[in-house]
């Protein structure tokens, strides 16, 4: 029997018996993940020893056992790169590790121990656990899966806000004059496909969320091809729809929706097919302080990103036949990371902004009786809490190194505990700067509720 069946065999048996489970970790650009992945497989690696996991009940009681990394399922697909992470962040100084630029893939083995001992007393099990790692960029692309080319076009419109419109003033000047009807001519779209791209790339870099096609981004193999070579038509809505669809195959809009289409369902389909439709549990990482940070504009972007987003999973309880045929994610937590940038007086604030940005999707996703957890964490914390004098009173503060070395002792400011209204953003007063790792003296990472979060992910499956 060749060797990949006896995999998927192998893993079909260990689902039904309820001893595999396939993690999302979920989150756009810059949002944590690889740090996210990196401390998980930490913490479960030093479980029973050096790793602070009070929250986790298996590890506070002595029934984790640990961890150790395996073959993964697809040998096809590049192993996470987690000792070159720890590597940079043991590194003298300590930096972040590098992001991610492709898929990856790991699978740990966890041992533990019952909670209700069977008759033998020391009777030890296991539980594999598949972790996918992709890039954010990537992921913005899902919500592109509900529309056809005009409605993609008329949502993709820079004029959303004055400051994302600026940064595509060439793209509009350089589309302004296509006529849809006219003939394609290659080297034009090309130009013009290349001038939007240069677009999102300066969104993302002033902060904004809602960018497609994330592969405009990070192309990976595909850069150069024309199937990259697309970009949404300006005041489509001006158009008639059904003339534009009857005009000739070598026309521009023809063209261009061809390209939207192959990208629909040779890129992005397949992305959601092979990585996305068969997971079991997700976790979905949220950076609420660089939108903060970043202003009004960018976080109501950051909000309609991610309403988008959470529209593309598909989440449903499970029966023992739906896990083995139709899995779909039944339980999920959404998290606040960079928790350890403000003080942790603020942590409840900023779990409460996060439910508040997730409203529509948490009502629905509870509507539909899906366990669902908001928390704030640092997978990997970067600070220290102090307190200092100031007037004869005593006030929290971070303490902490700047990516330069800078040493910082600060209170960063206050998160809003609601949607930031206009007053708010004409008095914003925080700051909230990035700090680079904490050097590591061996042992696990230092983390603020990575316990309480694996609790909620894997915990019930270490009963």
């Amino acid at each position: 029997m060749r060797q990949p069946l006896v995999r998927d065999i192998h893993d079909l048996l260990e689902r039904g018996r309820d001893r595999q489970l396939r993690l999302a970790v979920t989150g756009l650009s810059r949002s944590g993940k690889t740090a996210f992945l990196t401390s998980l497989v930490n913490q479960l690696r030093h479980a029973g020893l050096e790793a602070r996991l009070d929250l986790l009940p298996a590890a506070r009681e002595g029934r984790l056992l640990g961890a150790r990394r395996v073959n993964q399922h697809d040998l096809g697909v590049p192993r996470f790169p987690y000792d070159q992470a720890m590597a940079s962040l043991d590194a003298n100084p300590p930096h972040w590790p590098e992001p991610t630029r492709g898929i990856s893939e790991l699978r740990l083995v966890i041992r533990y121990r019952p909670g209700k001992r069977g008759l033998l007393g020391s009777e030890i099990r296991q539980l594999s656990l598949d972790l996918f790692d992709y890039p954010g960029e990537w992921l913005l692309d899902l919500p592109l899966l509900g529309h056809d080319y005009p409605s993609w076009s008329l949502a993709q419109q820079p004029s959303r806000g004055q400051a994302r419109a600026r940064l595509f003033a060439d793209w509009l000047d350089a589309v302004a004059d296509l006529d849809p009807a006219a003939e394609a001519d290659e080297a034009r779209l090309a130009e013009i496909a290349e001038c939007y791209a240069m677009g999102l790339r300066a969104a993302r870099e002033a902060g904004f969320a809602d960018l497609q096609p994330g592969r405009f981004l990070l192309p990976g193999e595909l850069a150069g091809a024309p199937v990259l070579q697309f970009f949404p038509l300006p005041a489509i809505e001006t158009h008639d729809t059904a003339e534009l669809a009857r005009l000739p195959s070598e026309s521009n809009y023809a063209t261009l929706n061809r390209r939207f289409r192959h990208y629909q369902q040779r890129v992005v389909k397949p992305f959601y097919r092979e990585h996305f439709r068969r997971f079991d549990r997700q976790i979905v990482l949220v950076d609420l302080l660089g939108a903060l940070n970043a202003g009004p504009e960018r976080f109501e972007d950051l909000s309609r990103a991610l309403a988008n987003l959470m529209q593309s999973f598909d989440y449903g309880q499970r029966s023992l036949l739906s896990r083995l045929f139709a899995p779909r994610i039944d339980r999920l937590a959404i998290a606040a990371t960079k928790s350890d940038h403000v003080t942790p007086d603020q942590h409840p604030r900023l779990v409460a902004l996060l439910e508040a940005l997730l409203a529509e999707p948490l009502k629905d996703l509870r509507f539909a009786n899906i366990p669902v957890k908001a928390l704030s964490l640092a997978a990997i914390r970067a600070t220290e809490s102090r307190e200092v004098s100031l007037e004869g009173h005593r006030s929290p503060a971070l303490r902490g190194k700047s990516l330069t070395g800078e040493e910082l002792l600060m209170y960063p400011g206050e998160v809003p505990d609601n949607l930031p209204d206009h007053d708010f953003w004409t008095r914003q007063g925080f700051d909230f700067p990035a700090f680079r790792p904490m050097p590591r003296e061996g042992g696990a990472l230092p983390h603020i509720r990575m316990d309480a979060t694996l609790d909620w992910l894997i915990g019930d499956k270490l009963q």
